[in-house]
């Protein structure tokens, strides 16, 4: 079981670089590992379980924040209007995005971040994802909103890139014109 001991921190260099692609079919270690990542999420959510093992509730994973560089994420979390998200991914990838942007109003958190870090994060208001699933089925996801923002953090964790190198150092609340604020 996946714990928060398990989950590397900021300065960790696994995080800051990009992860290898994974060889398709994949193979029993890989499925292991995101059946495991996603038994973390879900753990992270259920109040009991992330008061015993002290777990930090989270809606992603990726393979990099366990400090294994495997283009792998998991992403378990329910968007407004209660339509479930729960997938074990190889290989995603945004394939196309809207010009437009969005970001979370509230700002994003990570579970590879100990500290509060202020400012929006600005990213794409909808994007196309391809991945292939834990049964080796091939994906195409359009996402947008919450999801959208969820799907773009944890494929920049793919690509060695933080939340927070997304936020204007100088100005970290200045809003893009035009850009979607998500509740």
């Amino acid at each position: 079981m996946i714990t928060m001991k398990d989950i590397v921190r900021e300065g960790h260099p696994s995080l800051r670089r990009q992860a290898k692609e994974v060889p398709l079919p994949i193979g029993e270690e890989e499925k292991k590992l995101l059946n495991d990542m996603l038994e973390f999420l879900k753990n992270s959510q259920d109040e009991e379980m992330a008061q015993k093992y002290q777990l930090r509730a989270g809606v992603g994973l990726a393979a990099p924040q366990l400090g294994i560089e495997k283009r792998l994420i998991a992403v378990h979390f329910e968007d407004t209007s209660g339509k479930l998200y729960s997938y074990g991914l190889v290989n995603p990838k945004i394939v196309s995005h809207s010009v437009e942007k969005s970001y979370l109003a509230g700002g994003e958190g990570c579970l590879s971040v100990d500290r509060p870090v202020e400012g929006f994060v600005v990213r794409h208001a909808r994007i196309t994802v391809k991945a292939t699933d834990m049964d080796g089925k091939e994906l195409k996801l359009r996402l947008k909103g919450y999801p959208a923002i969820v799907f773009q953090h944890e494929i920049d964790h793919l690509n060695g890139i933080m939340f927070y190198d997304h936020i204007d150092e100088k100005h970290p609340y200045k809003v893009p014109e035009g850009a979607i604020p998500i509740e």
